[in-house]
């Protein structure tokens, strides 16, 4: 069995100072006793990391790392969370020695060693993670938006066929591209096929009636078409009126009736 006692405080010191600088994240320790709470401490992943030697590093506060893209909410977070010394995780775009910005993924936490406070940071870039986030997020935009077509039928009416479910974001992005379309388009008419919903909720069915007050403000008229006795009865559950809605069966029906302007 081994010895607890084989290795020295200084040995131990040493082993666990090659352990933090073998480790794949930025970590600095600070002394909020001293003015302006600066690092006392860092180890080899924060300066690679950063690009930024020991001595750029020591004796200053981490604020060093913001630059105009840091987002001073978050900051404003980690000031209140120290004021507190409490932990805390945000993610902040910071800016390297060179220049170049950054996703710096930071937790702090307090640490006290024989009742004296020091605050222990751990930072890792997740710039590459962002990046794949802002991807996958302007690609499910492109495909909300290419799920919710506006179709221009004759002059005057367009369609809208919607598939799938009405989430609160398609709504939002189904608001935002109708006011700006209808807008320039002056459209007397929207046809809007209900027939291709997967699911149909109270959500689904209220936000079908702002909808309607939407259009109504900027002078189009919402007609309804597909609408499946499921969603029927969600409606007249809601306590709202739908009685001013034109409803067909489908939208071939609907053009059919429709004046032609």
């Amino acid at each position: 069995m081994a010895d607890s006692n084989v290795f020295g405080k200084l040995e131990q010191l040493e082993l666990i100072k090659k352990a933090l600088d073998h480790a794949r994240i930025g970590v600095v320790i600070t002394d909020p006793s001293l003015e302006d709470n600066p690092i006392i401490y860092t180890n080899q992943g924060f300066m690679d990391m950063t690009g930024y030697s020991s001595e750029e590093i020591l004796g200053k506060n981490c604020r060093f790392l913001q630059g105009k893209e840091t987002d001073r909410k978050q900051v404003a977070k980690i000031r209140k969370s120290l004021k507190h010394k409490e932990k805390i995780t945000v993610r902040l775009k910071n800016v390297k020695k060179d220049g170049t910005p950054f996703w710096n993924e930071l937790n702090i936490d307090p640490l006290y060693v024989e009742d004296k406070l020091y605050f222990v940071g751990f930072q890792k870039d997740i710039t590459e993670q962002k990046e794949y986030e802002k991807l996958l997020e302007d690609s499910l935009a492109e495909i909300t938006m290419l799920s919710t077509p506006i179709v221009p039928i004759r002059n005057g009416i367009s369609a809208l066929p919607l598939v799938g479910n009405l989430t609160e974001e398609r709504f939002d992005s189904i608001v935002t591209t109708l006011t700006d379309i209808l807008t320039a388009s002056k459209d007397d008419y929207l046809i809007i096929d209900l027939s291709g919903l997967a699911e149909v909720n109270e959500q689904t069915a209220d936000r079908i009636f702002k909808l309607h007050h939407l259009l109504k403000l900027i002078g189009t008229e919402l007609i309804i078409t597909g609408i499946k006795p499921s969603l029927a009865m969600k409606m007249n559950q809601l306590d709202a009126n739908f009685s001013s809605f034109k409803t067909y069966l489908n939208v071939k029906d609907a053009v059919n009736v429709l004046p032609v302007v």
